[in-house]
């Protein structure tokens, strides 16, 4: 692997060219503009796996809603995950509240301002515990996310997978070896505003690049060919099926996953997997059965949505279903932890996943 020359002459040009940088071509960032560590740490939680431009007005919903630790604190969880629904990846809410608990009990409020009290919270590891370090609190902790990963793969042509546990050491070893001391905040970001504006997956613009001429990658002709990374496994195909149950008045039955289940906590149309060897309304009885103790008429097929999750690719099929008494909700059910009856104007009220959405406004519950 060729590495870049990291002599101390190299290393304090590399950080004055990205100190040169960011000073013309950063962002003006909601979280920049006044970085203290409640709002650092809410931005770096939302931006994990999520566009910024996405997370820019969840952020500033987010904020006004729970000004600071205290208040997230002090949330109904509901009112938390509805703020959240749409961002995707709920357990970094539920850790967001949780880390924010922590912090009110055992820190009296304060977030603190040391790197393995960071570490301890829920949900903050290296990489946020290093963001609220030094870009809140100023002390010379390294981080890297995927777009400083990016960067320093390509910037000393590391071929040894970053996703692996061998490449992971060696990018936290160089983000480590090129920190700037006299200020960790502005390195930092940076590195990320590099990767995420000039170093980027596809089509670098290597021209406009400050570390450019220390870049093994671009000396290779081969900057697009890193940074390495393992075989991923193709999503695996799974199917489902929900069922739309209406009231004349033009309320619909939603039901909310268990905490501990994918996507819990979140309010959906209830219904299951949907086994390979059997019909989609034999199914979907099935489901209304066993997790709603309830046997519905199941009507005509509705739509068919598709979402992709992490690992998995899914189909969704809709059906209308008529409940045997649909004035009110069935006795507590056996797999959801709660049914209710909402009205069309009051969904905005409950924490929806993007899926839900999706299905609402597939079936015109929903514009």
């Amino acid at each position: 692997m060729a590495t870049p020359d990291l002599d101390p002459a190299r290393t304090l040009a590399l950080r004055d060219a990205l100190a040169a940088w960011y000073a013309a071509a950063r962002r003006p960032l909601p979280w920049r503009l006044d970085p203290t560590p409640w709002r650092v740490w809410v931005s770096e939680i939302m931006c994990q796996q999520t566009q910024v431009a996405t997370v820019v007005p969840y952020f500033h919903r987010f904020l006004a809603a729970f000004p600071d630790v205290r208040a997230l604190a002090a949330a109904p969880e509901a009112d938390v995950l509805a703020l959240w629904a749409g961002l995707g990846y709920y357990r970094r809410c539920r850790n967001l509240q949780a880390g924010a608990r922590e912090v009110v009990a055992r820190h009296d409020g304060r977030i603190p301002a040391d790197l393995d009290a960071l570490l301890a919270l829920p949900g903050v590891g290296r990489y946020t515990a290093g963001a609220i370090a030094s870009i809140a609190f100023g002390l010379p902790a390294p981080l890297v996310d995927g777009n400083v990963a990016r960067v320093l793969s390509r910037l000393s042509a590391q071929t040894e997978p970053v996703d692996s546990t061998a490449g992971a050491r060696l990018q936290w070893a160089l983000a480590e070896a090129l920190l700037d001391p006299r200020d960790p905040s502005r390195h930092n970001q940076a590195l990320m505003e590099l990767g995420a504006l000039v170093c980027t997956p596809r089509a670098p613009r290597c021209a406009d690049c400050p570390l450019a001429p220390s870049c093994a990658a671009r000396a290779l002709g081969a900057p697009e060919a890193y940074p390495v990374k393992r075989p991923k496994r193709a999503p695996a195909a799974v199917r489902a099926v929900c069922g739309l149950a209406r009231r004349p008045d033009g309320a619909v039955l939603l039901a909310r996953r268990p905490d501990d289940a994918l996507l819990g906590g979140l309010w959906e149309l209830p219904g299951d997997d949907h086994p390979a060897d059997t019909p989609a309304p034999a199914a979907l009885g099935a489901a209304f059965r066993a997790r709603l103790g309830v046997s519905p008429v199941v009507g005509p097929h509705l739509a068919d949505v598709d979402h992709v999750f992490t690992h998995r690719r899914l189909r969704l099929s809709v059906h209308a279903v008529a409940l045997p008494d649909p004035a009110a909700p069935a006795p507590p059910p056996s797999w959801y932890t709660d049914l209710r009856w909402v009205a069309p104007d009051a969904l905005a009220s409950l924490p929806l996943s993007r899926l839900t959405q999706k299905v609402l406004t597939a079936t015109g519950v929903r514009p």
